[in-house]
């Protein structure tokens, strides 16, 4: 491990301690934002960032409020966000849940959500952080809709703060 690869915030030890701020965001407040319906049977919500109908899973539910949440409460540009975009990783094709870019259109925010049910342990922080080895951006955030942790990362100093908030759009 070299300093600056980025490598320490897979292994770093405060990313889990259950002392750290968690944000809650109260997601449940944006569902009044979500367009919902049912088609053939299935429940859909519909994505105002790949305008398109998806079937209602619990991961896209918490997909789908964070975004309410960046949109209308932090004012996020919705023409910087990206959805589900493929990266590759060690020659292996991964996706991303929510990639939000700032006005230099460089990777700002990396966001992966999980289903309420699923924990946040140290599986999903590796998860982000091998994604963001590929995409060095500077705040991290995991969520399964009632839990939330927010990190600053500087990965050339190999410090990490945890935040209370998602930043200020860039």
């Amino acid at each position: 491990m070299e300093k600056g690869d980025g490598l320490f915030f897979v292994t770093c030890p405060l990313l889990l301690n259950p002392s750290i701020p968690q944000r809650s965001l109260d997601l449940l407040s944006f569902q009044s934002k979500l367009v919902l319906r049912k088609q053939d049977g299935q429940k859909q919500i519909y994505d105002p960032i790949r305008k398109k109908w998806l079937i209602l899973q619990p991961e896209e539910m918490v997909r789908q409020l964070i975004l309410a949440y960046l949109l209308h409460e932090r004012a996020y540009n919705p023409n910087r966000i990206a959805i589900e975009k493929a990266l590759r990783i060690n020659g292996r094709l991964k996706r991303f849940d929510i990639l939000v870019y700032d006005a230099q259109a460089k990777p700002f925010l990396l966001v992966e959500c999980k289903a309420p049910n699923i924990q946040l342990d140290e599986t999903v922080v590796q998860q982000i952080a091998t994604y963001n080895l590929a995409l060095r951006v500077p705040f991290l955030m995991i969520s399964n809709g009632p839990k939330t942790l927010i990190y600053a990362v500087d990965a050339e100093n190999e410090e990490i703060e945890v935040l209370g908030e998602v930043p200020e759009p860039q």
